[in-house]
């Protein structure tokens, strides 16, 4: 065999005598270091289907501009310096037929992924889209700061199950933070390290949950900055431009369809392609016939696919968002323009996984009105689904509309229900009083600050009655009382939980004056705030009068009555199985596959983010490992390897601007807790908005 290393550079390759005449024959030497040097990125099959189907802006004037007659906008994503990877999801660049490990290995790798260099066949643009933010209708938006890169053709041999999900054959990929584009408003189209990284790991996070997302296939950080106010205080800071690579099939939204609106009564803005209803029906022939196929198929008559399609999107949408809440996940800006016309959770902003549980909780702090809690998610899907209805029309009848939307709520709560089942382990029966459990769960929780992800995790514990016990047989019952207590909040965090949020003075007023003046309270506030704020009062004096011992005596109380209800319940699962064990067996593994040992908690991404910002990526795929498996208990991975550390430094990322800003940061010593832990005291200082 003809050694050829020393001639070809590093690269060791062995060729027989004769392949070698014959290559070196047909190859030029610099022909053959490139074939050989050429990054796997540059090998990405790029058919950009959309930008053939859709219309393209025709002006490339750069800035910030309203785009009219157009789904889209070519750009020119702006270069970073120094860029370098942070992380990657070796399951995500998998969609794209990429190896993790050698995209990490490629010098190139950070420049593609943050679009400081074009791939070849890669095509920039950036989506228009108008949306519903708040309730209101904001007129144009768009991508201000992702950048569609291109549609890559599925490799061979891709999981059959993927391909059913995404029948387009193509995976959409983006760069989010690349900068300006014409719908950056404001903005400057940039995003920094922790934003990237929240949105980086949730986005993964959210696949190995089992809830349709969009994915995340690396995060490219640099020396590029920008100044940020974190918490809009009046101390901005220099922070690190960071990008995000994103992947989905497509990522047309409801406020895609949305720019097509006539003026809105409220705040006067129309869509910028108003009047343009060709487009519109455009984009529904693209989006149905691209994404789902078997409809297109299947409905020859036009009114009648599409009412096929807009009834697919709400059973996705309801199914999504009751996923949401079995595992405690709260989005934070259900605006339209974040809404997928796909059913996938989109758009990784101030969201959160609820730590002790409350219906009302917010994870946005820039939410006030609590309009996107927790408990208003199904019933605020279930209006962005409306208004896309309206944004279809004509093409959709309304009164078809209507009659699909009467179908919301029994889908959800079908959907909801079937996977609280699972959650509990009631898999043999459906029983009229399974819903009414799961309701006293529930509130059972919430009285006593239980926390979500891990009282749903402590339930596989919990004994069926075996066979010649009495229901009210106390060992058992206080064993799983015990266990659930573990769980439950302490006198002071109830206290710090109920604290009123407005001020009292404040509060006052407002109270007066929807009394003396209502028109005028309608403008300024809701009752529905009002009476929050007057329950969160309520439960504080009583708190306030309650001692630790006399709470957890409640606590305890409330818990064995509910575990009573429960183990009886359970007992109605056996009642004719032949095979108890293996009824019982199959009750825990369900219930251990349904209910996550760990979820991205806000203080797993905080500790994360400090990491990264003090130079240390380990601790981000350190996370996104854990995250990969959320029902399983990995060894050597149970704690985190960097505990807030401020004065660590392993790759040199932080410098002198940096230092000087190390007095924001809540980072101090901290006492490491394991991944599955609830949250230590140093989170509850954690706002994201």
């Amino acid at each position: 065999m003809a050694y050829l290393g020393p001639r070809l550079g590093p690269s060791r390759i062995f060729l027989p005598r004769v392949s070698v005449l014959r290559f070196l024959g047909s190859v030029g030497m610099d022909d053959m270091g490139l074939a050989m040097s050429r990054s796997p990125l540059e090998r990405l099959d790029f058919v950009n289907v959309v930008l053939k189907k859709l219309p393209l802006d025709p002006s490339e004037e750069p800035g910030v501009r309203q785009v009219k007659g157009a789904c889209f906008s070519r750009v020119k994503p702006q270069p970073l310096t120094k860029p370098r990877f942070v992380a990657v999801s070796h399951e995500a660049l998998a969609l794209l037929g990429l190896d993790g490990q050698e995209v990490m290995n490629d010098p190139l790798g950070p420049e593609y992924l943050s679009g400081s260099n074009i791939m070849p066949g890669s095509e920039p643009v950036a989506h228009c889209y108008c949306g519903h933010q708040f309730g209101q209708f904001a007129g144009q938006l768009g991508d201000g700061a992702a950048c569609y890169l291109g549609e890559v053709r599925v490799p061979p041999g891709q999981d059959p199950e993927l391909l059913r999900k995404n029948p387009s054959g193509r995976w959409e990929i983006q760069v989010k933070g690349a900068g300006l584009t014409p719908y950056s408003r404001q903005a400057d189209g940039r995003k920094v390290l922790r934003s990237s990284i929240r949105e980086f790991l949730c986005s993964e996070a959210m696949f190995f949950l089992g809830v349709p997302t969009t994915r995340a296939g690396s995060v490219v950080t640099s020396d590029s900055r920008v100044i940020r106010d974190v918490y809009y205080s009046g101390q901005p800071r220099h922070e690190r431009c960071s990008v995000v690579l994103r992947i989905a099939p497509t990522f047309l939204r409801f406020g895609s369809f949305e720019i097509f609106k006539p003026a809105d009564e409220l705040t006067g803005r129309q869509g910028p392609s108003y009047g343009r209803d060709e487009i519109r029906g455009q984009m529904m022939d693209y989006v149905i016939e691209m994404f789902y196929p078997e409809i297109q198929q299947n409905y020859p008559d036009r009114v009648e696919r599409n009412v096929a399609f807009f009834r697919e999107v709400m059973h996705r949408t309801a199914r999504l968002v009751a996923q949401w809440q079995c595992v405690g996940f709260c989005h934070g800006v259900l605006n339209t323009d974040n809404m997928s016309i796909l059913g996938l959770t989109v758009d990784y902003g101030p969201y959160g996984f609820m730590d002790r549980f409350d219906p009302d909780f917010i994870c946005n702090a820039s939410d006030n009105s609590g309009r996107y809690s927790y408990q208003a998610q199904p019933a605020i899907c279930r209006w962005n689904l409306v208004k896309l209805a309206e944004a279809l029309a004509p093409e959709l009848p309304p009164e078809r509309a209507e009659a699909v939307m009467d179908e919301y709520l029994d889908l959800f709560n079908h959907f909801y229900l079937e996977n609280m089942r699972k959650k509990l382990g009631l898999l043999k029966k459906d029983e009229p009083e399974d819903e009414m459990l799961i309701t006293e769960l529930m509130q059972t929780m919430h009285n006593t600050g239980a926390d979500f992800t891990n009282t749903f995790r402590s339930l596989s514990q919990i004994s069926c009655l075996s066979e010649g016990e009495t229901e009210g047989e106390e060992e058992p019952i206080k064993k799983a009382t015990d266990l659930l207590l573990e769980q439950c909040a302490s006198l002071e965090e109830l206290k710090a939980a109920n604290q009123p949020t407005m001020d009292p003075r404040e509060l006052a007023m407002l109270l007066s004056m929807a009394q003396s003046n209502p028109a005028l309270f309608q403008m300024i506030s809701d009752r529905v705030t009002i009476a929050r704020q007057l329950e969160r009062l309520s439960k504080l004096k009583d708190l306030m009068e309650t001692s630790q011992e006399e709470l957890k005596a409640k606590q305890a109380e409330e818990w064995s009555s509910w575990i009573k209800r429960y183990r009886k319940r359970l007992a109605h699962e056996l009642e004719g199985q032949s095979d108890v064990q293996a009824v019982q067996e199959e009750r825990v593994r369900v219930m251990d596959s349904s209910n996550p040992r760990v979820v991205l908690r806000n203080y797993i991404a905080q500790n994360a983010i400090e990491a990264a910002e003090n130079g240390d990526f380990s601790e981000v795929q350190r996370v996104l490992k854990v995250l990969e498996k959320p029902f399983s208990s990995q060894p050597g991975l149970e704690h985190p390897a960097w505990v807030g550390d401020p004065g660590t430094t392993t790759q040199g990322e932080r410098d002198e601007a940096e230092e000087q800003q190390q007095e924001v940061s809540p980072s101090t010593a901290r006492d490491p807790v394991p991944y599955n832990s609830k949250p230590p005291a140093w989170a509850q200082k954690i706002c994201v908005t």
